[in-house]
């Protein structure tokens, strides 16, 4: 039978294992939107230090993310795991980005959590697959992956391969309650989907400098310039043409060994149905008109 949200999770805390810098944004989000939050870690100092964070900016978040709730969730901090995890209907694992403790960890949250409790993962490029060997329940482990909140508040959701695929249908469905947009990694993938993007542009903002064509002001200052408008990169390739946009990848392959073919296939398999972009009324998008 699919996951399908606890009825009582309204009721229950969502816990945070890590008290580090995104565990207590993460933290602070949650109560901000009204849910109770129990915040672990091994030690004390970290953990009521992130439960002073989150309490002192649950004002500011409700305002960045036009949260309204009827009451601000309780913020706690406890040294027990056991006691950290009980009744939590979600367990956010936000430890140091080590496959070997993360992977203690949810052992441990395993044993430990309530047994219709979703496990999750924070990190930012340990797939969750490579987490799960001492877990005896895989199909409630995920990553979510929380950026920098509540500015950034985005939210990557990945399987772990075993995942109840109604877990991630349930998060799909909550995660915005909490003024968080949730995007589904349709398969594995180290990185994710924005961290991979992001690993591009800082790679050639780098090859840009090292090469001598521009100084790290100008690439700045450009990019203020293309992002301030809002165009999203898909909607800027239909705007481009996707013919053009191949004939420009084409030429970046035969100067550049090495470079992936993938892209290109892509940009050819729609220009096969002749979608290009805003000039026929269908690229990646169908056009208006």
């Amino acid at each position: 039978m699919a996951y399908t949200l606890p009825s009582d999770a309204d009721q229950r805390p969502v816990t945070i294992d890590g008290a580090g810098t995104l565990g207590r944004r993460i933290a602070a989000v949650y109560a901000a939107a009204g849910s109770n939050v129990r915040i672990f870690d091994v030690s004390a100092g970290q953990r009521q230090a992130a439960r002073g964070y989150a309490e002192a900016h649950i004002g500011e978040i409700q305002q960045t993310l036009g949260l309204r709730p009827d009451r601000a969730g309780r913020v706690e901090d406890t040294g027990r795991l056991q006691d950290a995890v009980a009744g939590a209907w979600m367990v956010i694992e936000a430890v140091p980005e080590n496959a070997g403790l993360k992977t203690e960890v949810f052992g441990e949250l395993d044993r430990l959590a309530e047994a219709d409790a979703i496990l999750a993962s924070n990190s930012s490029s340990l797939p969750s697959s490579q987490l799960i060997s001492s877990v005896g329940h895989p199909e409630r482990v995920l990553n979510t992956h929380y950026y920098q909140p509540p500015e950034l508040n985005c939210v990557e959701l990945m399987s772990c391969g075993r995942t109840d695929p109604g877990i991630i249908d349930a998060l799909m469905a909550r995660i915005p309650r909490y003024g968080l947009v949730p995007f589904r990694v349709r398969r594995e993938s180290d990185g994710f989907i924005f961290n991979r993007i992001w690993a591009a542009i800082k790679r050639e903002c780098l090859m840009v400098v090292e090469e001598g064509v521009a100084a790290p002001e100008d690439v700045d200052e450009m990019w203020k310039i293309f992002t301030r408008p809002g165009i999203p990169p898909f909607r800027l390739m239909d705007r481009v043409g996707l013919d053009v946009v191949l004939a420009i990848e084409e030429h970046y392959a035969s100067v550049r060994p090495g470079i992936p073919e993938g892209p290109r296939k892509l940009l050819r398999s729609y220009l096969e149905q002749g979608r290009l972009g805003v000039k026929s009324g269908r690229g990646f998008y169908d056009e208006p008109g």
